[in-house]
């Protein structure tokens, strides 16, 4: 269990965060929908929650309104969503320049808080992303589509029957089998209630930040599958047209949330990695998690120590020293300390 910590914001709610994994800082805005204590057995995040403790210092948080923040949302919007990334940032005391990813809705916090905060953000990525709600697009066949999936939200979330909610969530796995689909289903019921859903729906759609993208300065990668039906293609566009220099990478798939088994999800991690500098170090081609638990290793640690002091499952720390020797091509750990001093 990683540990959770919580932090007021301005209008006087909590926000659960959690900090997990070594190497490169790298800072998740939150985004719909997730819970901080059920993400890592999710089908649907834990491969995301995985990639990003393996090659980064990782912090996240639940927004208002869900998982283990506060159910009350207070003030919806671009300003408490922004303000709340930053107390979040201080109250971490993360350390600075960091990356920052985004998703979705998250987006807007993103790149407001990048063009305030010029000085803190070495590179931005955004994964199907968006900077203006569908009642900003000047679409209104959208507009209504839209209004249309938060009513249902609103009316029909918490019926026992499933139907109401995959009118929700087939937009963000349409082609999900069915164990994510129960999942996914139950991970909403969890994280967040019908009433406060819609209203965080409904508020994104007012959501426009779109005055802040030409004032982004760091460097800014774009991850958008051709076919995602929450966040269209033409809202990653957007992006990259009004971001100076972002780099715009159009996705082979359909997933709002990629998967595990799509190509997709391995193109999109060598990207952001490739991108951000974080590609796999040294010459034994270790990730910063591994080189992590092989330094602890040579300090004579046990797994369970090791356990501890990278706040991880002891059986996490076992995998990751198989694959660690294999990519050593050694079998114990006195062989494996041993290469590490002498090298490839």
């Amino acid at each position: 269990m990683r540990p959770v910590r919580f932090v007021p914001t301005h209008d006087g709610l909590s926000l659960a965060w959690t900090r997990s994994g070594t190497g490169m800082p790298l800072v998740k805005v939150a985004a719909w929908l997730t819970h901080l204590e059920h993400d890592d057995e999710s089908p649907l995040w834990a491969h995301w929650v995985s990639f990003f403790e393996e090659n980064f210092d990782y912090l996240r948080y639940d927004e208002r309104g869900c998982g283990l923040s506060d159910r009350n949302t207070g003030a919806l919007g671009i300003d408490s969503w922004t303000d709340d990334l930053t107390r979040v940032i201080a109250t971490a005391e993360f350390p600075k320049p960091f990356a920052m990813l985004a998703m979705s809705q998250g987006t807007g916090a993103a790149v407001r808080y990048a063009a305030e905060n010029p000085d803190d953000v070495s590179h931005l990525v955004l994964i199907g992303g968006y900077s203006r709600g569908a009642f900003k697009r000047n679409d209104p066949k959208g507009a209504a589509l839209y209004k249309a999936v938060v009513d249902i939200f609103g009316a029909g979330f918490d019926e026992r029957n499933p139907a109401f909610r995959d009118v929700f969530t087939r937009r963000f796995v349409p082609h999900g089998d069915p164990e994510q689909m129960a999942w996914f289903s139950d991970l909403c019921r969890r994280t967040t209630d019908a009433e406060t859903g819609a209203r965080l729906l409904a508020a994104r759609g007012e959501m426009d930040a779109s005055g802040w993208l030409d004032k982004v300065r760091c460097p800014t990668l774009i991850l958008h599958a051709r076919e995602d039906g929450v966040a269209p293609l033409s809202e990653g566009r957007y992006l990259a047209q009004r971001i100076p220099n972002a780099e715009l990478h159009v996705l082979d798939s359909s997933n709002h949330i990629l998967q595990a088994t799509e190509p997709a999800w391995d193109e999109a991690r060598n990207t952001i990695l490739a991108f951000v500098g974080a590609a796999t170090r040294d010459d034994f081609g270790l990730t910063p998690r591994e080189q992590a638990i092989l330094d602890e290793i040579c300090s004579a640690r046990s797994n369970k120590e090791i356990a501890r002091v990278l706040d991880m499952s002891e059986k996490t720390v076992r995998n990751h020293a198989t694959r660690i020797f294999a990519k050593l091509g050694v079998s114990t750990r006195q062989e494996a300390i041993l290469k590490a001093r002498t090298g490839p």
